[in-house]
């Protein structure tokens, strides 16, 4: 590591401590040469994430965007921030496991649909009507069916058991 005071690339390590998340490790060094102290931080490298449109367009992996989504679809309903951001984590992380360069946004808007229908239906229905561009009320009026359809499945399981 090149010493910010004098250039020199002989240095020692001094201490090393790793971040409280873990992505991290605190470097302290010591120059040989003029013996002044300077810290470095040491991370994994990360490559980013380019999502492809339906358009053919590419443009880089934005956490902001799927959060003002999913915030947009969650407007005046029961679903916290911190609901909102437990989600976006979850959909990088998916993503990062899944996708080494390129993910489509058709992938990354069927992840947030799926994690959106566990939370609230009508936050569901919000996110897929813009996410599946529903042309008309009668594709609107078919999702709220199967949601519907879904929930009474539930409940005559509930009371079965």
């Amino acid at each position: 590591m090149r010493c910010p005071y004098c250039g020199s690339l002989q240095d020692r390590v001094i201490d090393s401590r790793e971040s409280e998340n873990g992505l991290q490790i605190r470097r302290r060094r010591e120059c040989l040469r003029c013996e002044k102290r300077f810290t470095t931080y040491e991370e994994i490298e990360e490559t980013k994430l380019i999502v492809v449109k339906k358009d053919g367009r590419r443009e880089k992996f934005s956490r902001e965007k799927i959060f003002n989504g999913i915030q947009k679809a969650c407007e005046k309903r029961p679903v916290s921030t911190e609901q909102i951001s437990s989600i976006v984590d979850e959909v990088e992380q998916q993503l990062k496991q899944r996708f080494e360069k390129e993910v489509n946004s058709q992938d990354i808007g069927n992840i947030i649909v799926d994690k959106l229908r566990k939370i609230d239906e009508v936050a569901y229905v919000r996110f897929a009507s813009v996410y599946r561009q529903f042309k008309d009320v009668s594709e609107f009026q078919k999702e709220v069916e199967k949601i519907k359809g879904e929930s009474d499945d539930r409940e005559n399981k509930r009371q079965e058991n």
